[in-house]
């Protein structure tokens, strides 16, 4: 897939602010948790602050929901005028309302989630009031308010997602090796996977159609390509079928 350059976000209002501008919900938030496969690690989309506020603090990028607009609606919004990422389809994760996680205020936050490759969505510094960043998950800074509960609870429900559904698969090339599959689960999950029971595991649950074609091009011995086999899983998973890494 190729890459694509974010352009630079407009203008928008700070994520959560202490003053909150006209016709929102000024008790209800919303966090995006964008997760980015990039090579062999998991990373997160933050943004970093400049208001006085927050100055040179990082934050999930989310804020107010208007009156006027449906969570997921102001979810996506907030995503684009913050990071300039757009048309990804996010997920609800949960609602996060613990008494003290606002200052002053009683605000409770909505968290969305999603899965990309962090190599398509190319972070460029705008002219706005913040700007995004991918940081690894094994590496993240100080969070403001309760966005460091937020990241962990996402981390352990995508690799609780990763290893039951087969979301993984999204970020993999349309032919693809057993060790290009192999890295990405070892990426998500940050273990270390036994090379001989993966792949039985793998070949064992039959979603997996050969290409028939080896790797092109690589300085090592070509592995052979498969390719996801997106209606033997629906089949399979009417029949009672659970997909387990």
């Amino acid at each position: 897939m190729p890459t694509r350059h974010i352009p630079s976000s407009p203008k928008h209002s700070h994520v959560e602010p202490l003053h909150s501008p006209q016709n929102v919900i000024q008790a209800l938030s919303i966090d995006n948790l964008i997760f980015g496969l990039d090579h062999d690690q998991l990373k997160i989309l933050l943004i970093k602050h400049h208001d006085p506020i927050h100055k040179d603090k990082w934050a999930l990028p989310g804020g107010w929901i208007r009156y006027d607009e449906n969570l997921r609606d102001a979810a996506s919004r907030l995503l684009e005028e913050l990071t300039g990422v757009k048309e990804l389809y996010l997920e609800q994760l949960k609602a996060f309302g613990r008494v003290d996680r606002f200052p002053n205020d009683r605000v409770v936050t909505i968290a969305y989630y999603a899965l990309v490759s962090a190599e398509d969505y190319p972070m460029i510094e705008g002219q706005s009031t913040s700007y995004a960043r991918w940081f690894s998950v094994n590496n993240l800074p100080d969070l403001i308010y309760d966005h460091s509960e937020i990241v962990a609870h996402g981390i352990k429900f995508l690799r609780h997602q990763v290893c039951h559904q087969p979301i993984g698969f999204n970020l993999l090339p349309e032919k693809f090796t057993l060790l290009q599959l192999q890295s990405l689960y070892e990426a998500i999950l940050n273990v270390k996977l036994d090379k001989p029971n993966f792949r039985r595991k793998i070949m064992k649950m039959n979603l997996l159609t050969p290409c028939n074609e080896k790797q092109q091009g690589v300085p090592h011995r070509a592995a052979n390509l498969y390719r996801f086999d997106d209606d033997a899983y629906k089949k399979l998973t009417e029949m009672g079928f659970a997909f387990e890494i």
